[in-house]
């Protein structure tokens, strides 16, 4: 009796001993599961990280290929100041630009000529570039799709300034019309078209296209009348191909405006865009 006491006994404990182990043996099989599971999980979530990147890379290239699209199709005649083209770009164009601005009426212009779908230069000049009222015109003028000139801060003579003073004539303007707009000038068109050696370099540094004109005659007093004014822009002995057209910020000018669109267009000749200058 005694031994098989013994003998279960010690069948009891041996059947404990090999559960305990049983369940000691299952439980790291568990425990080394868990990290595997925990690994795959970073590599799910950077698959679609991945994919996006490539997508915004091409949007960006993608952008700048629109920019590059645009190649010039005419030039500037630094001798008589026409607008010539290259190749085989129309050459029945002229250039309508206006200078002095944004003083009393250049908002209103650029609405007319964006209504005609015209395009045009604002040449501004500094002093109108005071306050944020007039701050405000050249955005607006700008935000209409106009490119802006650069024609000094004051209205001086280059002639009669020192280098230093041309170059703060010049480049202050710059300056300021980047401040206001995002972007600086790409044209540029002297006071009086009175250029000097060191403007025409500066203004070559800067990367600007420099330019007089063909005819204007607003300035003139037999022609401050809305009339007068259209009459002789649009029969101008001086009316040609390429033609580059001075036209300032002025009441008569303003009201001259339409009819001088129409004229030019009875006469066959095309606005030629800026953007398409070299």
């Amino acid at each position: 009796m005694k031994k098989t006491m013994i003998y279960g006994s010690m069948s009891m404990l041996m059947l404990a001993a090999c559960n305990s182990a049983s369940q000691e043996a299952d439980t790291p099989e568990i425990t080394e599961e868990e990290p595997d599971q925990q690994q795959e999980q970073p590599e799910e979530v950077e698959e679609p990280t991945e994919e996006i990147d490539p997508d915004d890379s091409d949007e960006q290239e993608d952008s700048e290929e629109v920019v590059e699209e645009v190649e010039p199709e005419y030039e500037i005649n630094d001798v008589i100041w026409t607008v010539d083209p290259l190749e085989d770009a129309n050459p029945e164009v002229v250039l309508a630009t206006f200078d002095d601005a944004p003083d009393k009426h250049a908002v209103e212009m650029a609405q007319t000529l964006k209504e005609n779908n015209v395009q045009a230069i604002f040449f501004v000049n500094g002093h109108f570039l005071n306050t944020d009222e007039e701050k405000e015109k050249l955005k607006e003028i700008h935000n209409m799709g106009f490119p802006i000139g650069n024609h000094t801060m004051t209205h001086q003579d280059l002639k009669s300034l020192s280098e230093e003073e041309q170059y703060e004539e010049i480049v202050e303007v710059s300056d300021t019309v980047e401040e206001i707009i995002g972007e600086r000038p790409r044209f540029f068109r002297a006071p009086f078209g009175s250029n000097t050696d060191y403007s025409k370099e500066l203004v070559a540094e800067e990367g600007m296209t420099l330019m007089n004109w063909t005819y204007g005659y607003d300035w003139e007093s037999e022609y401050q009348d809305a009339d007068a004014l259209a009459d002789i822009m649009v029969n101008s002995e001086f009316l040609q191909n390429g033609a580059n057209l001075l036209m300032h910020d002025r009441d008569w000018t303003n009201e001259a405006l339409p009819t001088i669109i129409d004229g030019l267009r009875e006469q066959g000749y095309e606005f030629v865009d800026p953007d398409l200058i070299k």
